[in-house]
């Protein structure tokens, strides 16, 4: 599939980029794409979250009251869940949220979500550019020049630029990864990616691995 690509300033060059069929043009697999994701959002948790259980609450341990003939309802010591200020009954307790992923699924993710991309054409290649400094005005000028300031969007370089990345930190719908660290999350999460044209190598190179 044959691309156009765009200099910073939003217009189309004479040059065209050719996206290879076996990356960004399989038969999308949704199944792939739901466990890869699924894997991303799980590696985020914390699994921190805890409650104390009776055993772990500070207090007496004798019984309130007589287990018959007070016209009441039996009930432990005051540390049981059914009382104020007792201890939770089946809390949540630290765990690890994180689960493996074969390396083959999740190149297949990659490539349904780059598929997804490209026949929607929310894909835009960029001319390489270098910024002198790291500027969100300048990052944003890009982004109005190919009317997507208003848009989520995934800038994917060939190598790490410290002054592009610096750039769109400040912008919230902005995003900038290094081709070798795409992920399916970042590609589905945004509107349009923005790939330069040096990257579409890496991209390609990256997923195409035997291992």
């Amino acid at each position: 599939m044959k691309v156009a690509v765009h200099n910073i300033k939003g217009k189309e060059t004479s040059k065209k980029v050719d996206l290879k069929k076996d990356i960004f043009g399989i038969a999308p697999n949704d199944h792939a794409i739901y466990l890869d994701v699924k894997q991303y959002l799980a590696n985020q948790r914390s699994g921190t979250a805890k409650s104390k259980e009776r055993g772990e609450i500070k207090g007496s341990r004798k019984k309130l009251r007589k287990q018959k003939g007070s016209g009441m309802a039996r009930v432990g010591d005051i540390k049981s869940p059914i009382l104020r200020g007792g201890g939770r009954a089946f809390g949540p307790k630290p765990r690890d949220y994180s689960f493996k992923l074969n390396k083959k699924v999740k190149r297949l993710a990659r490539k349904s979500a780059l598929t997804y991309k490209a026949k929607d054409n929310n894909i835009i290649v960029l001319e390489d550019f270098k910024l002198d400094s790291p500027k969100t005005k300048d990052y944003l000028n890009i982004l109005n020049n190919l009317e997507q300031a208003d848009n989520k969007t995934l800038m994917i370089l060939a190598e790490g630029d410290n002054n592009i990345v610096l750039s769109s930190n400040n912008l919230k719908n902005a995003k900038v990864v290094r081709a070798s660290d795409l992920c399916t999350y970042d590609i589905m999460n945004a509107n349009k990616l923005l790939v330069l044209e040096s990257s579409v190598k890496v991209i390609e190179e990256t997923l195409n691995k035997i291992s």
